[in-house]
């Protein structure tokens, strides 16, 4: 999470489990090194961090493309980079980049989301070949729509019910 609030409420819904949360915005360079810094070491990266959301291509700032760009695929370069060095040295890990299935059939009405997921396999591909042949492994996931909190805000606000985009 991006606020200590938010991960002390994730750290406490795993009762029970040795967790250690840190509150990071890994849209910035900054986010990622505090990371870092705090969780040195780690086997297995999960790059699920993004922003989404609908807006007509005519209409998006560059600001707003820049954004997309550093939350949703510089996020898992910057830990990508941080990390698989670790990863080498022991000859074992696991780099997975959360993609979806926008990054193939880019959305009209989120041209910037689908970007941003065609990037992420881009950037997922082009590791996997790089490190061929060690005990690491690297990988993309292309989930499809997902019914989360945010999603089902964003459907709210369009004014579609979940049944009818479902």
């Amino acid at each position: 999470g991006r606020t200590r609030r938010a991960v002390d409420k994730a750290v406490a819904a795993l009762k029970g489990l040795a967790v250690r949360g840190v509150a990071a915005d890994l849209g910035t360079a900054a986010g990622c090194a505090s990371l870092f810094d705090a969780e040195p070491r780690a086997d297995i990266l999960v790059n699920n961090v993004g922003v989404y959301g609908p807006q007509d291509f005519f209409d998006i700032p560059d600001a707003e493309w820049t954004r997309f760009f550093e939350v949703n695929v510089m996020s898992g370069v910057r830990l990508a980079r941080a990390y698989l060095p670790g990863m080498l040295e022991r000859n074992w890990g696991r780099v997975v980049f959360l993609s979806s299935e926008s990054g193939l059939n880019i959305p009209a009405d989120m041209i910037h989301y689908g970007f941003t997921k065609t990037a992420n396999l881009a950037i997922s591909r082009g590791l996997a070949k790089r490190l061929a042949g060690t005990g690491v492994t690297v990988n993309a996931v292309l989930p499809g729509p997902t019914l989360t909190e945010g999603v089902a805000a964003m459907l709210k606000g369009s004014g579609q019910t979940i049944e009818a985009a479902a």
